[in-house]
């Protein structure tokens, strides 16, 4: 069963390092939160999941609770995130440049962009 459980919470990692990439890659504002709300729900529920099943059973009725409270909270909150979006014009079509403050050894220097000074 361990070896189970190893595979579900590594599933949900992998989820979340898509949901990193989404966000990252991803071009506009709305797109950037439907892709961490989605698979960032997905990924916290397998890593609760697999979890769960290294716990002792009693523990059951907790983690249940966790994964209904995840899956209610998250949509929720990237829908009150995309109407925050769209009730400000112009903010959907911002774009964010990772690589702006990277030097280009590809590591932070620390300092803010000429732009921000």
């Amino acid at each position: 069963m361990d070896i189970v459980a190893d595979v579900i919470m590594l599933a949900g990692a992998l989820w979340f390092l898509l949901a990193g990439l989404g966000v990252a890659r991803l071009g506009d504002s709305l797109a950037r939160v439907h892709a961490a709300t989605k698979a960032t729900t997905l990924g916290m529920m397998l890593v609760v999941l697999g979890a769960a099943l290294q716990l002792p059973l009693d523990d059951g009725l907790r983690i249940a609770l966790a994964i209904f409270l995840i899956a209610l909270t998250n949509p929720l909150g990237g829908h009150l995130l995309g109407r925050a979006v769209e009730a400000n014009p112009g903010t959907a079509e911002m774009r964010i440049d990772v690589r702006a403050t990277l030097d280009d050894d590809g590591t932070d220097d620390g300092t803010e962009p000429e732009s921000e000074r």
